[in-house]
This record gives structure tokens, sequence and C-alpha cells, in this order.
């Protein structure tokens, strides 16, 4: 009998899952997933976020089955809780842009604490890792942009990730697992109105996302039912959260198209909305040559949420620098880059970098709109003090599936975010160690 609901239908593909290999690509873009969250991990591990959370929760430290990457022991749902904020919080973990959705951040800090709750192997922890993205991130993509216009869909459909990673390696079987995402459905939460002003509170989404993941499986483990109609019914997720999306075909693709070998890895460090015009004023600085001080007008064509989501035209802070446009194309068009070092205080106050901002012109541009969020496209224009003017549509970001970063890439931001915090050396074994995930019997 053919499932009834989307989410039994998700269930099935994760139990059925379990009868097949982790296929070598599949297997490989899933390591490529978890080293680039380890790379995010490290450099939010000391963000003020993360402080005020492990100091918030005291009682769940030092005891548990669970452990920090910094060596605490921690019950499960505190390294989730912990893990999931940590690996948001520097702003540099990958997104799925069809579902605009940064998966790694919940969907592995839940699979890494159910896995040492459980003792599982490396191959265990990355089939967990590979279910939960090809579940949450075939969610977001039915919930659609409407979803996306309040609601951030790493404290959303991150918790759909965590649930359905944490149900497979807590080994529950098919009408658990349905009931453990059906119950994930009604915990999920995260407002973008946290992020559209000052706040530290942005990558808590992630965190509470993985915590109510974990949560949902081990309720659903011992017995608690609820509605599996949770994500079409009259009063569901859809109908609630986006304009009554269509769920009929949540499952045509699972098994066939891995959405997990299709992720964008940043690049730069901040808000991905600002990646196009980022890589197409570098490209026009890097083709004809000039500098900073040359330019006289930046002008940037660019999709909605690009406006909504990073439009600080004056930042204050670095968090309010992740997210402005002006800043990060300015940054990157006087020191050629956007990395961790952008958002130190003399770099957020750098005269020609604050002068340039003055100079950036952004708009709405219906046609790189209407390609959203399929494709994140900017137009560039760049007119120079003596006159010239030179244009370029930026069609892709680095990053994305089109110009994806190589493995030396990812080594090399593991290494370049990693290294600072627990040193070079423990940085390159923990790289060895993750592109063996696949026979290890220890997790990293």
């Amino acid at each position: 009998m053919p499932p009834k609901t989307a989410i039994q239908t998700l269930a099935k593909f994760a139990i059925d899952f379990n009868q097949t290999p982790l296929a070598g690509e599949v297997g490989h873009h899933a390591k490529r997933a978890v080293i680039d969250w380890f790379a995010a991990l490290y450099p939010g591990l000391g963000t003020p976020a993360v402080q005020v959370l492990e100091a918030a929760l005291v009682d769940d430290l030092n005891r548990g089955d669970s452990r920090l990457a910094n060596g605490r022991v921690a019950t499960v749902r505190a390294a989730a809780l912990i893990h999931g904020t940590a690996a948001h919080a520097a702003e540099v973990d990958d997104s799925f842009r069809e579902a605009m959705y940064h998966p790694a951040a919940a969907t592995i800090a839940a699979a890494l604490a159910a896995a040492q709750a459980v003792n599982a192997n490396g191959q265990q922890f990355l089939r967990a890792v590979v279910i939960g993205y090809e579940v949450s991130t075939r969610i977001g993509v039915v919930m659609g942009r409407a979803h996306y216009r309040y609601w951030h869909n790493t404290g959303t459909m991150g918790s759909f990730g965590a649930a359905a990673a944490a149900a497979h390696l807590y080994g529950l079987n098919e009408p658990e697992f349905a009931n453990a995402l059906a119950l994930v459905a009604t915990f999920t939460a995260g407002l973008q109105q946290t992020f559209r002003s000052e706040s530290m509170a942005k990558p808590l989404h992630a965190g509470r996302a993985a915590e109510a993941g974990i949560l949902a499986a081990q309720l659903a483990k011992q017995g608690m039912l609820t509605s599996l109609d949770i994500l079409e019914g009259e009063s569901g997720l859809g109908q609630a959260m986006s304009t009554g999306p269509d769920w009929s075909n949540i499952g045509a693709t699972l098994g066939q198209d891995f959405h997990i070998t299709r992720l964008t890895f940043k690049n730069h460090i901040g808000c991905g909305h600002t990646f196009p015009a980022i890589d197409g004023a570098l490209g026009l600085q890097d083709e004809h040559g000039f500098e900073a001080k040359d330019i006289d007008r930046v002008d940037l064509g660019v999709y909605r949420p690009a406006l909504d989501i990073a439009g600080h035209a004056n930042p204050k802070s670095a968090d309010e620098a992740k997210f402005s446009l002006h800043y990060m194309v300015a940054s990157a068009l006087v020191f050629g880059s956007v990395r961790l070092s952008a958002f130190e205080p003399d770099r957020l106050n750098d005269p020609l970098t604050r002068e340039l901002m003055s100079r950036i012109h952004a708009k709405l541009d219906l046609e790189v709109d209407a390609g959203f969020p399929e494709r994140r496209v900017a137009k560039v224009g760049i007119t120079l003090r003596d006159g010239r003017r030179f244009e370029r549509l930026q069609p892709d970001r680095k990053g994305d599936p089109e110009l994806p970063l190589s493995d030396a890439d990812l080594e090399g931001k593991l290494i370049e975010l990693a290294a600072p915090v627990i040193g070079q050396a423990q940085a390159q074994a923990l790289l060895v160690r993750l592109w063996n995930l696949e026979t290890s019997e220890d997790l990293p």
C-alpha cells in the first residue's frame, strides 16, 4: 500500500535507504558536507551567542552521553543545541539554494550528538547525514518562497533534517520515523525579524532546530503519536507557514536525485545573498585591474531577499556587516576577499571601505528576482573616476554547484578556520579522519 501522507512518504524513503549501499558519489558528498560543517563550527564556538548559551545550559554540561568539540561532555540535546548554534554563528555554513536553507548546521549537529550517544560508527553517521539532508531539503523546496518571506528556513526546515538524522541513528522503525517527522513539524520556528536588526540570536534558530530534532526522535522512540498529515492538513505546516503548497510529488526523486550532491559551500563569510554581487565586483576588478580608490560608483541589481535580508546600508557591528550588501561588496573591493578578518573592528571602520559604501547603489532587478531561488544572480556595474564603466552579469556564486569549491578548496577552508582554534596539526589530523569516515569505527 502506498504511503498516505507526505510524512509517510519521507519516512518510507528513510527506512528503505537503510537497505541500499551508500553510493560512492553520495558518500563523498556527505563527507564534503561534514568537512564544511566542521569548518563552520570552530570559528562559531567562541562567538558571544555560544558563550551565552553554554552559560545558560550549565546544568546540561559535564554530564551526558555526547561531547562538544571543545572537549566538554554534554547531554545529547545540549550538544545538538550548542553545536547547531555554533555551526551557524560565523555565517560560513553550507546551503541548498532551492530550499533557501542551510542544512548542515542543525542536521549534522543532531547527527553527531545522537551518533555519540548510541556509539555509532562513521558509516552510520554519514548515512544519517544523507537522510537528514534529503528529507529536509524536499520539505523546504515544497514550502517555497512564500515560506521564506517571514520564516528563517534554517530554523524551520533544519528541524526536519535533525529529526530525520536522529531517527535513523536511534533505529526508529517506519511508523516511529514518521511520527518523529510529524512531531518536529510542530516545533519548527525561526523568524527573520531576528536578524533584520542588531541581534546575536540568529544562530539559535539552527541550534534549536537541532535540539528539536533530537527531542522529536526521542519522543517517537518512546511511543509518542501525532497527526501524520501535519504537512498537508488544513491546519498543517503548508497552510500555516506557506500558501497551500502541493505535496503530491515530494517523493518523486527520492533515492535518485540526491540533493546532498548539489550543495553550495560558502567562499566568503557572511550572508550568501551578498555573494553574487561580491563575485561580480571582484570579477570586474580582476578583469580590468582597477583599485577601490578608482571607483566613482557601483550599481547592483539584485533579487528581493538580498535587499530585505542584507539591507544594512550603514552597519554598526560585525553582525550587521555580515548582512550588508554595501559593506560586503565594498570590503571585497578594498581588500580582495571577505574572510573572518573583515569583521574585526579596524576593518569594519576602515575609511576607504566606509567611503566606498556611500557610492554603492543597490536596487531590485525584476529579471534577476524572477530566477530566485533556483539561481542566485547579480548585475554589477562599476563606473570609474576616469569615466570608464564596466558591467557584468554574475549568474552564479563561487561555491554553487555550477562553480563548485573543489575538495582542495574545502580542505583549505577547514584548515583556515579550524587551525586558529585547535592548532594546525590537530586540524590536519581531523581532516584525515573526516575523509576516512566511511571505514572508521570512531566518530570525529
